[in-house]
């Protein structure tokens, strides 16, 4: 047997050390440093450094009174935001390691983002929670600026300027122009059929990513004739039983796109997958990493991609193992990894 033409073995992803104790649940790189925050259903939010050689080092930490589900930094690198099931939005300024409220909801709060527009950088937050309502905030105010009442909970939210979507229950999609910021312009229902899982702004705010808890994916425009696809869907996440012509079926968890315009979808099924949008083509599948992925985010650069393993009940609590994977994996990306297939 021949080895010469096996290809070298991929270096390892490196694990990120001295995580909190129960699963994690949201990523967030800064977009000015290498800083990567870990929000936990251990009520918890750590800041790691990642350095040259891909190590991360602990720096802060803060702490909520319920599980963490979402964590965002602000633009200019120096606070944290996140929102949790104590119903509580809370900011960390990294400067004097501080957390403070700054936000409050009857239900937990499911989906934050900082708001930063050309005239106003320092922006504003939006958090969307299962109390069926979004409410913007000033930093420099205990109340909000505005609350928006949704038909239902919030279970996922995205912003890319000046583009809001709200994916909420019963598959309502809810499109904002964050220029009018309290009335949605438009409201439609999923493209899909099943539940949404997370909704995700394309880099240009042309459009946006929807994925489903039934291992489907759509790729949608808001003016399809300038869309070089136009809208579609497509399978994922799925595994075929062996003599059948039945697949298994994953939720997709979570979305995020490459400052390349690629994007990559979290499964169930412990898979993460690189695609091009345009070209409609797969670009790389990971091996399974144990467990299943629950998010994953690209740093400011796009050399590095993070991703989380942990339980993700997405078979209720029949799926329950006492001795699931919980970890974060720093990959570094190789250029063929992520960038666009050329046109031929």
């Amino acid at each position: 047997m021949s080895f010469f033409n096996a290809k070298p073995a991929e270096p390892a992803d490196i694990q990120v050390p001295d995580l909190p104790s129960d699963s994690i649940s949201s990523l967030a790189w800064s977009p000015t440093a290498d800083f990567l925050s870990v929000a936990s259903w251990s009520n918890e939010v750590r800041i790691y450094e990642v350095n040259g050689q891909g190590q991360a080092v602990g720096k802060a930490a803060y702490s909520h009174e319920g599980p963490v589900l979402c964590v965002e930094w602000s633009q200019d690198g120096t606070k944290i935001i996140s929102g949790g099931a104590d119903k509580a939005g809370r900011i960390y300024d990294l400067q004097t390691g501080q957390s403070s409220q700054f936000a409050g909801h009857a239900e937990p709060i499911r989906s934050v983002r900082w708001i930063s527009s050309p005239s106003n950088p320092s922006g504003l937050v939006v958090t969307g929670s299962w109390d069926k309502t979004l409410s913007y905030w000033d930093m420099r105010s205990p109340t909000p600026v505005a609350n928006v009442q949704l038909p239902e909970r919030v279970f996922s939210l995205d912003v890319k300027w000046p583009l809001m979507v709200v994916g909420t229950a019963d598959r309502n999609i809810l499109f904002f122009d964050l220029n009018n910021p309290t009335t949605p312009f438009k409201i439609i229902m999923s493209p899909l059929r099943w539940q949404t899982r997370t909704v995700s702004c394309f880099p240009d705010a042309s459009g946006y990513a929807l994925g489903t808890v039934e291992g489907r994916v759509a790729i949608q425009y808001f003016e399809e004739k300038q869309s070089p696809t136009g809208n579609y869907t497509f399978k994922c996440h799925r595994k075929e039983e062996p003599g059948s012509k039945q697949s298994i079926v994953f939720a997709v968890n979570d979305i995020t796109f490459h400052p390349y315009g690629t994007f990559c979808t979290s499964g169930s099924d412990g898979t993460i997958n690189i695609w091009d949008k345009d070209s409609k083509t797969r670009l790389k599948i990971f091996d399974n990493r144990g467990g299943p992925v629950v998010c994953s985010r690209f740093n400011r650069t796009g050399n590095v991609l993070a991703y989380a393993v942990a339980p993700d009940w997405s078979t209720g609590s029949a799926g329950y193992n006492a001795d699931a994977v919980n970890k974060v994996c720093l990959h570094a990306l190789k250029e063929e990894e992520v960038k666009k297939r050329v046109k031929k």
